[in-house]
């Protein structure tokens, strides 16, 4: 994960919640990007490492335990630049360049200089993070999949020169409910529509109380809509009272009840589910030396791994002086 700016439910809901489950069932390697965060801030990257160690506390307080994962910080692991230089030796610049995402990010961040060998290459950057590893799985949602294929190209091509090295990463699809943002728009920090997992009690209230509903009713006694609401797509993703849930649905599409009713239940909810997340997070934080500590173990760790692997490549692309 980009370390590029303050995570929000979005990324808790489709991240993090899963993270923490999947711990429990495989070895599993989570790094900060802060190289990939490079690619598209380089020419301000001063926010980057203490965005790093924010982002590294906001996972920690949402249930990644360093005990069960390996939690480390990409540049900590200079083999990743090591192995992406390797593969680039054999990958048509056209496989990056029709990669769905990559003309998209340039038009959506058209005040960056995107026209850069590094946000190109980006891809082929993630490919040597997951390999390395020697990952059989990568969690992804469907969107993802095409990038997961790109990079078991990427193998298949390397393995045609080298022999086989590498296991071919497959997906481990996980179905989480996507939350839209305030507005109804793509959650994205660039459209300010989002509740930050750092965000106060009040502030989330506050949000919550501006957030988009059904256009259509001006009035809290006019039916509304509840299906792509998002005050109740949040409900459902958060508030742990179904029978609550239910009886607001049923008496919003009927007129008997109003926004505002709907919206301060919701802000209970949410409040509730993110309060150990803001204490946790708050001590962490108050501690730098051990967050430090977690993040330079955990990419001793990972460099272990990496080492190997380079060791393996290196003899494969007949480059070991030994």
């Amino acid at each position: 994960m980009r370390p590029t700016g303050k995570l929000h439910l979005g990324h808790l809901v489709g991240a993090l919640q899963n993270w923490a489950t999947l711990q429990e069932q495989y070895d599993c390697f989570y790094f900060v990007a802060d190289w990939h965060a490079l690619t598209s801030d380089y020419a301000d990257p001063s926010n980057i490492v203490s965005s790093a160690y924010e982002m590294a506390a906001d996972w920690l307080a949402a249930g990644l335990d360093p005990e069960r994962s390996t939690i480390f910080v990409q540049s900590l692991v200079p083999e990743h630049a090591e192995l992406y230089l390797l593969l680039s030796m054999t990958v048509p610049t056209p496989w990056l360049e029709r990669v769905p995402t990559y003309k998209e990010q340039i038009e959506q961040l058209a005040e960056k200089d995107l026209s850069t060998l590094g946000f190109l290459g980006y891809p082929l950057l993630q490919t040597a993070d997951i390999i390395i590893y020697n990952a059989h799985y990568v969690p992804v949602g469907e969107d993802q999949v095409p990038h997961l294929e790109l990079s078991r190209e990427i193998v298949r091509r390397f393995h045609n020169f080298y022999g086989e090295l590498f296991i071919e990463p497959q997906p481990l699809l996980t179905r989480v409910p996507r939350l839209p943002g305030l507005d109804n728009r793509k959650m994205s920090k660039s459209y300010a529509n989002t509740i930050d997992l750092a965000d106060d009690a009040d502030t989330v209230k506050k949000k919550v109380m501006q957030m988009y509903t059904d256009p259509k009713r001006i009035r809290a006694d006019i039916p509304g809509t509840v299906e792509g609401n998002p005050v109740f797509i949040y409900h459902q993703a958060f508030n742990p009272d179904a029978a609550e849930v239910a009886d607001l649905e049923a008496r919003y599409r009927e007129g008997k009840v109003g926004d505002v009713e709907v919206k301060n239940k919701l802000a209970r909810a949410l409040n509730a589910h993110l309060e150990p997340i803001r204490l946790r997070r708050a001590e962490l934080l108050a501690q730098p030396g051990l967050l430090r500590d977690i993040l330079h173990e955990g990419s001793r760790k990972a460099r272990a791994v990496a080492q190997d692997t380079l060791a393996r490549v290196r003899a494969a692309v007949k480059l070991s002086y030994r």
